[in-house]
């Protein structure tokens, strides 16, 4: 098992991010297991571990010269994307899922998207994709290219192969199933939890 899963799997646990029980996602399915990247906040030394990986992951993609700006969507992928933009020394902006009726209203937020700009589309997790999709239009609208979409985990229900149909490249640091494997080499994980998780990936 990758080193770069083992820390994501300890960072999971160590913080609480990891939950068990019955969840509606935004697809209106429900999931015996939860991923919520917000419990980071509360687990520095969780969050830096994260960071860091993801930061590794995006680095090779910046140092080709190809990239100008990272972006994700508001919440969860936007409280990560500034500390590993910080990084790795490059402007990010976030994309609001609605416009703001004061203040700036733009749904691009933090800086603009310029015409020519190269941008690494970041989030925690992809399940369907279709939220990504959703911000990714603006910022080609706006004139952007998206060099590559970027996420933590990949939940294995077809948001990466969605995605790749409509032409993009996209990478996850990795998926719930090596997860699931290192907890399980690490015995951090109780057996009844990976049954349902691995019963659970083979309906959907």
């Amino acid at each position: 098992m990758s080193s770069k899963t083992s820390k994501i799997a300890k960072a999971l646990v160590s913080s609480g991010a990891l939950k068990f029980g019955s969840f509606k996602l935004k697809s209106r399915a429900r999931s015996p297991y939860y991923i919520d990247l917000t419990w980071l906040l509360s687990s520095p030394e969780d969050f830096r571990s994260v960071v860091n990986v993801v930061a590794e992951e995006i680095k090779p993609m910046v140092s080709s010269g190809k990239v100008s700006k990272l972006a994700s969507i508001e919440l969860k992928g936007a409280l990560l994307l500034p500390s590993i933009a910080s990084i790795l020394n490059m402007p990010c902006v976030v994309i609001r899922k609605k416009s703001k009726t004061y203040g700036l209203i733009e749904k691009i937020t933090g800086g603009v998207i310029r015409k020519g700009d190269h941008v690494v589309f970041f989030d925690d997790l992809i399940t369907s994709g279709a939220s990504k999709l959703e911000a990714i239009k603006l910022i080609e609208e706006a004139g952007g290219k998206i060099e590559a979409i970027v996420v933590i985990i990949d939940r294995e229900q077809g948001g990466k192969e969605n995605l790749k149909k409509q032409g993009y490249q996209v990478k996850s640091v990795t998926t719930i199933s090596k997860i699931v494997k290192s907890l399980v080499s690490a015995e951090t994980l109780p057996h009844d939890q990976i049954i349902k998780i691995l019963g659970y990936l083979k309906k959907v």
